[in-house]
């Protein structure tokens, strides 16, 4: 069954909501984002968080100490790293699953994916103007034959109406929604659960 990560938490709100429809995974963005939190914030929310539900640090080109310091703080499951990290960055966090997110607009794109030895990569659509959490989707035809030898996480403008095609066309191990399940900038609970529910084939 595809799971589900909702990305983007900031509020205690948030984490009641997470609790009651216990997705796979919680995202917390430490990188420049209007859905950053602040590492003690961060540290606050968890501390309610269920325990069945895996943390996820996102970060993007962050120093290699800050990261280690972060995760270890907070006792992060993944490290998501969204930027331009190489290899040999990805290469000091041995001790954690880690994800890779490669930015897709066209084929030429894919061939980096293959160059990364990770747990997970994560396709989200490109925006030269950002490193994710854009609301966009893009083309996941392209994703038919990326033969990716790890998990995988499509993220990128999903929400309720075109989940399941999602599903259906790239069949990710993983779901990541963020914009898709606000209203007004803030995370929704109804959305949540309908997204959820559906992923699930609770209808």
């Amino acid at each position: 069954m595809t799971q589900i990560k909702i990305c983007g938490i900031r509020r205690f709100e948030d984490i009641e909501y997470l609790n009651k429809l216990k997705p796979e995974y919680a995202g917390f963005i430490f990188a420049n984002s209007i859905r950053r939190i602040d590492v003690r914030a961060a540290s606050s929310l968890l501390e309610n968080l269920n325990n069945d539900i895996k943390k996820v640090g996102v970060f993007v080109n962050e120093e290699i100490d800050k990261v280690h310091n972060i995760a270890s703080l907070l006792k992060l499951d993944v490290l998501q790293f969204h930027g331009d990290e190489t290899q040999e960055y990805i290469n000091n966090f041995r001790n954690y699953i880690v994800w890779k997110a490669i930015r897709i607009k066209d084929k030429s794109d894919l061939v980096k994916a293959m160059k990364y030895h990770v747990d997970g990569i994560l396709f989200d659509s490109k925006i030269e103007s950002a490193y994710g959490g854009t609301g966009k989707k893009f083309n996941w035809d392209l994703l038919k034959d990326s033969n990716v030898n790890c998990t995988t996480i499509l993220a990128g403008g999903i929400n309720a109406d075109n989940v399941l095609v999602a599903i259906d066309k790239v069949k990710p191990d993983i779901i990541d929604v963020s914009s898709g399940v606000e209203k007004n900038g803030f995370k929704d609970f109804n959305l949540m659960k309908d997204i959820i529910e559906k992923v699930r084939g609770v209808f």
